[in-house]
């Protein structure tokens, strides 16, 4: 979920969705995105979040993500609740063999469209996460930018994350540093209910590498509905194996 899942967020803001449904979108031909299976007030309440405005996010790819993954060699890469598609296109543009995941319907239309005007192919898999039937351990790069992931007893989600990273692949996960928990219950949501860094870090074993565990100063975006928030937390880490 590009820039900010907390910015006039739902009760239940959260991408738990259904089985995927992919179709590539290329220069000649952008592709449209349908055959959500899942539970439809999932779907409707992203989808209505994203049609009371034109745009809701920046539009330009997350800061946190240009800066991992300047040293990386292009391979396959997973964009989990891409939203309206800045980071894939972005990574398309790079060269990386982009599958973005989102659960609204009416963000994939419009990041499709996005593919389609830089002249990138995308594949766009209308699902969540824990749903979407990834091959495992498929993945160079996966990028979860501020994501709308639920945490569980059993940490599916978390797992999820880490089980489609390759051997010698990278996980991204970045989050906002500065979120007002009160201010956040108050509008009817417990941060402590969604994944975090330091909930994926506590899954860690030996056969992954820290390579950055930090918080920072956020690159801001020019409007969109995080423009407010002004430090990250940073995860990297590297499967070895």
């Amino acid at each position: 979920m590009s820039d900010d899942i907390f910015a006039e967020a739902p009760a239940s803001d959260a991408p738990s969705a259904p089985t995927a449904s992919s179709t590539p979108s290329t220069p000649s031909a952008p592709s449209t995105v349908d055959g959500y299976a899942g539970d439809p007030a999932v779907r409707e309440e992203w989808d209505k979040r994203y049609a009371d405005r034109q745009q809701l996010w920046s539009g330009q790819p997350n800061g946190a993500l240009v800066a991992e993954v300047a040293g990386l060699a292009p391979g396959r890469a997973l964009d989990v609740g891409c939203g309206e598609g800045a980071d894939a296109v972005w990574l398309a543009r790079e060269g990386w063999d982009v599958t973005a995941l989102e659960v609204s319907g009416v963000a994939l239309e419009r990041a499709a469209g996005h593919a389609r005007d830089a002249g990138v192919a995308v594949r766009w898999v209308h699902a969540a996460l824990t749903d979407a039937a990834l091959t495992p351990a498929s993945f160079d790069l996966v990028s979860a930018q501020y994501p709308a992931l639920l945490r569980t007893s059993d940490a599916v989600a978390e797992r999820a994350l880490l089980a489609a990273v390759a051997p010698g692949g990278v996980l991204l996960v970045v989050h906002h540093a500065d979120v007002d928990a009160e201010q956040a219950r108050e509008s009817g949501f417990d941060p402590a209910d969604y994944v975090w860094p330091s909930t994926v870090v506590a899954l860690l074993d030996d056969a992954w590498v820290v390579e950055v565990d930090e918080q920072r100063p956020r690159p801001a975006p020019d409007g969109g509905a995080g423009a407010h928030h002004t430090d990250d937390v940073v995860l990297r880490a590297r499967r070895v194996r």
